[in-house]
């Protein structure tokens, strides 16, 4: 599983291996350098259409564990969960729209505004490893990201099985078996997954902004360092404003 932090918001450019156990004494990173869209899980949403940005509010994601998966739902649905964990619940997820894509995705703990971000890492990447313009993220090579809990990773691989029973086949393509006609429903956007039906735990799936990519995590704080938001800058906009599109797209 790749652990390597990414030098651009655009595309999958030329990454540097970083796989240092954490330290205690992480350095502070400059968040504002990673993105400049952090103000967009804050603002209101007359604020927000006054910046051209549409929201889409497509329902909680259930965290049976409370340990949270960002990544491409069907490249990584494995990927390890992220170090800093929530409170178990059912948390709403939020979908930021500009020029016609999903410029960023969040997921709300408790109201407020963040008084401070930090870069979201899994186990095996540390901070102090990060060289400029360096961060982690997750890479996406489907198209899509999402947010669910760790658990329910078996409960999609549970799903597999179930369509390969059901097509007496071991050829299976989550995506077009499973997945494509749920996001067909939300032009192809978004879908809240349920892999099984009557058992809790569900997939936030959204499109990732230009599409395949590296794309970081972020996490909202409050004085005290709780987390109120989690949030995904999927490099569409910038400054929080959907008026103007970024030079060079």
């Amino acid at each position: 599983m790749s652990t390597w932090p990414m030098r651009t918001l655009r595309g999958l450019l030329c990454a540097v291996a970083a796989w240092v156990p954490s330290s205690a004494g992480a350095v502070e990173l400059d968040i504002s350098k990673l993105s400049s869209n952090l103000d967009l899980a804050s603002l209101g949403d007359a604020d927000l259409a006054a910046r051209a940005i549409n929201t889409l509010r497509i329902g909680k994601v259930e965290l049976t564990s409370g340990r949270i998966v960002a990544s491409d739902p069907l490249v990584g649905p494995d990927r390890p969960a992220l170090t800093r964990t929530v409170s178990p619940g059912d948390y709403p997820v939020t979908l930021y729209q500009a020029f016609g894509r999903i410029a960023a995705a969040s997921m709300r703990f408790a109201e407020g505004k963040p008084m401070r971000w930090e870069l979201a890492v899994i186990p095996g990447q540390d901070i102090n490893s990060l060289k400029g313009d360096e961060f982690f993220g997750y890479p996406v090579d489907a198209g899509l990201g999402c947010y669910m809990d760790a658990d329910t990773y078996a409960l999609i691989q549970e799903r597999e099985k179930q369509v390969q029973t059901e097509k007496s086949s071991s050829d299976v393509n989550y995506y077009d078996d499973v997945l494509a006609s749920e996001l067909g429903a939300n032009n192809d956007k978004y879908t809240m997954h349920r892999p099984i039906a009557g058992k809790r735990g569900n997939v936030a799936v959204f499109w990732s902004g230009w599409g395949d990519g590296f794309y970081p995590v972020f996490w909202g704080l409050d004085a005290d360092g709780r987390p109120l938001v989690l949030f995904t800058d999927f490099g569409v906009t910038e400054n929080a404003d959907g008026r103007r599109e970024p030079g060079g797209q």
